[in-house]
């Protein structure tokens, strides 16, 4: 499947929010590169954004996951009897909001540890 494909497969509601968190923790790691390197500033203020847009992209996702199984088992109870692979369909389309999520959580994280060690490393060279 292209992307997309998929951000629509997804919902496009929650993965639009997804994205603008994945947006927001791009935004403050490259406001804290350009602090550290072009700049020359020293300081953690900004720092814990992006572990918090991150946080928000997972939970997020998790969260349209939810909200979509609830709304595929009222279809389902509503049908009766449906085939399992309409089921395992549903199951495999819920997953791509939490995927999705969690990619953004990963790369806050890496982001957010990198960014802490040269912020420890530069406050240790000038003490």
């Amino acid at each position: 499947m292209k992307a997309t494909e998929l951000f629509y497969t997804g919902g496009p509601l929650f993965m639009s929010i997804l994205t603008i968190w994945g947006i927001g923790m791009l935004v403050f790691t490259a406001q804290k590169v350009i602090h550290f390197f072009v700049q020359g500033k020293v300081t953690k203020n900004g720092l814990g954004l992006i572990l918090l847009f991150g946080s928000l992209a997972i939970v997020s996702g998790f969260l349209g996951q939810a909200i979509g199984l609830i709304a595929a088992f009222d279809a389902i109870e509503a049908a009766g009897d449906i085939s399992p692979s309409l089921v395992a369909g549903g199951l495999k389309v819920s997953m791509i909001a939490p995927v999705y999520g969690t990619l953004i959580f990963i790369l806050s994280l890496i982001a957010w540890g990198i960014l802490k060690e040269i912020y420890v490393r530069k406050t240790e060279e000038l003490s």
